[in-house]
């Protein structure tokens, strides 16, 4: 089941009818509005399943507007150990979700930021696909355990970004084919920089890896 959660940080400077919000939104089994997200989808007058959080930033008008269509509202206290969005994660995973587009997810707020980007571990060892979507980025966690390795297919644009990031102490077996900038077999050591503003040679990119954890975005200016 394909699910996408929608929260109140940056997605395109304004959103429209037709957009890639709307496009992503309309691809989905399950919408949910994380608080403040409801905003985003009023704006494009999408209605979602559920309103998920402790309702500090959606907006009355669109609070009233969502109230009178009957969406349910699950509402949870402000002073609480996860964030609104980690409890939409927790709920779509409940329903069944296994494809998860999470929107809204990066702003000013670099704390919340980082953290909605380390939530995707979690999806990430319950192998469900996942990603972090905004106006001009697209950011996927990739992690393995397994001697013989694992790839993660990703297509793109000639000419588009893509950079790999390690965020374990070791990644090893690196192979990347599709881009301009290939690698095989090779080790990333936490904090190395060698993996970014790669950018697509062809239209498909094969991240390979044996063991460990990568971030991976791809990025348009």
């Amino acid at each position: 089941m394909k699910c996408i959660i929608i929260a109140g940080g940056l997605f395109e400077p304004d959103p429209t009818r037709g957009g890639k919000l709307d496009r992503l939104v309309k691809k989905a089994d399950l919408i949910i509005a994380a608080d403040g997200g409801a905003n985003h989808l009023r704006s494009l007058d999408i209605t979602p399943h559920f309103i998920i959080g402790d309702l500090d930033s959606i907006h009355p008008e669109t609070r009233n507007f969502y109230e009178k269509k009957k969406v349910e509202f699950i509402r949870y206290p402000s002073r609480k150990g996860n964030t609104d969005t980690d409890l939409c994660v927790d709920f779509s995973l409940e329903k069944g979700a296994s494809d998860i587009t999470l929107a809204g997810m990066t702003g000013q707020r670099l704390d919340h930021t980082l953290a909605n980007i380390f939530l995707l571990r979690r999806m990430a060892d319950l192998k469900v696909t996942a990603r972090i979507i905004d106006g001009h980025n697209e950011i996927y966690l990739f992690t393995c355990s397994n001697p013989r390795g694992d790839s993660l297919e990703l297509e793109g644009r000639p000419g588009e970004f893509l950079s790999v990031i390690p965020i374990s102490e070791r990644v090893e077996g690196v192979t990347l084919k599709g881009l301009e900038y290939p690698l095989d077999n090779h080790t990333l050591e936490f904090g190395s920089t060698l993996g970014i503003s790669n950018c697509y040679k062809d239209r498909k990119a094969v991240i390979s890896i044996t063991n460990g954890s990568l971030i991976i975005t791809k990025s348009t200016d």
